[in-house]
């Protein structure tokens, strides 16, 4: 079985003074490994390409069994960096907390935290009506079981 610890120093060494991050390194016991990468400005094929081939050259030389797949995250996968929230600043996005899937704009991210305004029923005292308001929510990275780029159908 395939070291993925020197697979992950390989591929921190390839993105080293670029702007890629390393989002996903999968190994599984039959050797099938998947590599995903992110930026700000989007992936571009060719760099996952040129990753690729230096990956192959690395990994000849010490596992003769093995398959290769690097690409750019799906756009319906979970953001798993800071970097992916920054990236996805004012789209919307599903943010699933507590059981219940919220949607909303992505408004903030800072170090510690981002926020997400939700347009919602609220009552209003005085009022007997529910009024719609935007509502932001603000939590920790670690808080929400999810969230991902909102695709709207």
């Amino acid at each position: 079985m395939l070291d993925k610890t020197q697979l992950q120093n390989w591929i921190n060494e390839y993105l080293q003074g670029t702007d890629y991050e390393l989002i996903t390194l999968n190994v599984s016991a039959g050797n099938d490994i998947l590599v995903e990468v992110d930026r700000l400005a989007g992936v571009d094929v060719d760099f996952c390409a040129e990753l690729n081939r230096f990956l192959v050259e690395k990994l000849d030389a010490v596992e003769p069994d093995y398959s290769l797949e690097v690409g750019s995250v799906s756009l319906t996968d979970p953001f798993k960096t800071k970097m992916q929230y920054e990236k996805n600043l004012g789209h919307d996005v599903e943010v699933l907390i507590d059981g219940k899937k919220l949607r909303g704009q992505l408004v903030s991210v800072d170090e510690e935290t981002f926020s997400v305004d939700t347009v919602e029923k609220v009552a209003i005292e005085g009022k007997k009506r529910k009024e719609t308001q935007i509502v932001t929510h603000t939590w920790r990275y670690d808080e929400p079981k999810y969230v991902k780029y909102d695709l709207k159908f």
